[in-house]
């Protein structure tokens, strides 16, 4: 117990749904959890904020996004992460913003032939190959969509989610006056590492300032969902329960793993995804248990699904 007392803030960092369970000990702990591990909050929702809430833990967000609506909410909401109300607190939307990835401007007619290579070159963010593909797809913006109605206890009418080609405004905060706050910096992934470690104190991250001189444009655009199906579908599966963004995230681990393997096509990844959710018969999980058992059979569905399509 004493050394567990001594433990300071711990970083959510584990990739996937494999970093729920160590995430859930340290919550256990009482611990301030930098969270940056959104398939937590992707699978297990409820069930997850109901845990920080008994255990007195804090969260603090480490996803740039999550953390720039973070930073520019007020601290009522801060201070009571997934249960305080926006609308109370003056707040009329949150906008997550998002840069559309490698293939924004790509023809639609040649999506299919993209290759996991041209996938995982990111315009802005220097990242893994998983998370590369899934901002191709938009998949990584649907999870923070989830992450983010969960995080801030946001509804449907409450989020807007943008296209930023830039990444220079990380995400925003609408207003009932009529103002809006967002955060800005370059990409750089060390800006919110620093924020969420230091907070609520401002330390030297390292990263470069931003130059507003050398901007040239700040451009918005609200999101195909033809070109990005992925998006539209974590959209879709939170309105229908944890079962179904388990299902999905689960499903999409899986199958952006077998185009990375070049076992199927980079547009056969949503139509995948969508199949194991049709053939799903999806039950609102009532514990940890049940959630890691809806993801263990969708994770079967979905190699079933992506040995039919490759042979």
């Amino acid at each position: 117990r004493d050394a567990r007392a001594a433990v300071g803030p711990g970083l959510a960092a584990i990739g996937g749904a494999a970093g729920f369970l160590p995430t859930r000990g340290a919550i256990r702990g009482g611990k301030t959890i930098l969270l940056a591990n959104k398939e937590s909050l992707g699978t297990c929702g409820r069930l997850f904020m109901d845990e920080v809430k008994r255990s007195n833990a804090r969260l603090l967000p480490v996803d740039s996004e999550h953390n720039a609506i973070f930073q520019s909410l007020p601290q009522s909401i801060q201070h009571n992460l997934g249960y305080a109300d926006l609308e109370q607190n003056g707040v009329t939307s949150i906008l997550l913003t998002g840069s559309g990835g490698p293939f924004r401007e790509t023809p639609m007619c040649e999506l299919a032939a993209m290759t996991p290579d041209q996938a995982c070159r990111h315009p802005n963010w220097s990242m893994g190959r998983k998370i590369s593909v899934d901002s191709a797809t938009m998949m990584n913006k649907g999870l923070e969509y989830i992450e983010a109605r969960w995080l801030f206890n946001a509804s449907a009418r409450q989020m807007e989610v943008l296209i930023h080609p830039q990444s220079v405004i990380h995400s925003m905060v609408r207003y009932q006056d009529g103002s809006v706050l967002a955060q800005l910096g370059e990409p750089d992934m060390r800006t919110p590492i620093a924020h969420t470690m230091a907070w609520p104190n401002r330390v030297t991250s390292g990263a470069q300032p931003l130059d507003f001189c050398k901007l040239s444009a700040l451009t918005f655009s609200a999101p195909d969902y033809q070109r990005y199906p992925c998006l539209k579908l974590a959209m879709e599966a939170f309105e229908q329960g944890q079962a179904a963004t388990t299902a999905l995230n689960a499903a999409n681990e899986i199958t952006v793993a077998a185009f990375l393997a070049q076992q199927i096509r980079f547009t056969d990844i949503a139509g995948l995804n969508l199949a194991v959710l049709e053939r799903m018969d999806l039950h609102e999980p009532a514990s940890v248990d049940d959630v890691l058992q809806v993801d263990a059979i969708a994770r079967e569905v979905a190699r079933k699904q992506v040995i039919r399509l490759s042979r």
